[in-house]
């Protein structure tokens, strides 16, 4: 499967000037069809609590996914929580799910999830996490039992915790033996928050497939289901657990 990545310098309540951001990074890419496409947290906006603002049918999306052909994971405000929304290469709406631990001590307002969301995707199964949701390590490991074996975590992360950010994908990747793919935000948050970017792709071994530190861009790789199954008969930790 191959997957991308977009790290966006998001511009602040501007959906306009971001989904044009958007475009272009994909015009430049020439990604092949079905590639997987992943869009940092609230990529339309911003980290901004003004929800009736920030608030997004999803169709910009659908349609930017069928225009490129490409499937398309991104973070959105929609019903008042904030999404991971899956659109397939001709603009259909897959999956959604709402990030299930608000970053409260940062003010985020939304309504909570409450449940996981695992998708068949092509060799594997997508489940979808949404920044915050990093810091918790059951929500990974309740996926995995349930099937996942690839993980996107969608992300607006402070440039004062990016060791943090760093050390938890990649403990995400190792203790699961999953893929990890973690699209994030660079630049300026509001005119007040710094926030890093530094986009990564894991292997299930901990191995960064291909990263983006600082800027915009767009970052890929092609992950293999045959792999990560060599990696988990190598060291059959899934198989160890005792709860």
């Amino acid at each position: 499967m191959n997957v991308a990545v977009l790290q966006l310098d998001i511009a602040w309540e501007n959906k306009t000037a971001n989904y044009a951001k958007v475009r272009a990074l994909l015009t430049a890419a020439h990604l092949q069809p079905d590639t997987l496409v992943v869009l940092p947290e609230m990529a339309a906006t911003g980290f901004t609590m003004n929800l009736a603002l920030a608030e997004d049918s999803g169709a910009t999306l659908a349609a930017i996914a069928g225009e490129y052909r490409v499937s398309l994971l991104a973070g959105i405000i929609r019903n008042r929580r904030n999404e991971a929304v899956l659109f397939s290469s001709n603009g259909l709406e897959v999956a959604r799910y709402a990030k299930r631990h608000p970053f409260r001590p940062g003010g985020e307002t939304v309504e909570a999830g409450t449940l996981p969301v695992i998708v068949p995707w092509g060799d594997f199964h997508l489940a979808p996490a949404i920044c915050y949701d990093l810091r918790f390590p059951e929500v990974f490991r309740d996926c995995v039992k349930r099937g996942a074996n690839l993980f996107a975590i969608l992300a607006s992360w402070p440039a004062a915790r990016i060791d943090h950010w760093l050390a938890l994908l990649k403990a995400r990747a190792i203790e699961n033996l999953a893929y990890v793919v973690a699209p994030a935000q660079s630049g300026m948050h509001d005119n007040q928050r710094q926030t890093h970017g530094h986009s990564l792709l894991v292997d299930p071994w901990g191995v960064v497939l291909a990263e983006k530190t600082e800027g915009v861009g767009v970052v890929m790789a092609e992950l293999s289901r045959d792999a990560m199954e060599q990696d988990r008969r190598k060291l059959p930790a899934l198989q160890h657990r005792r709860l």
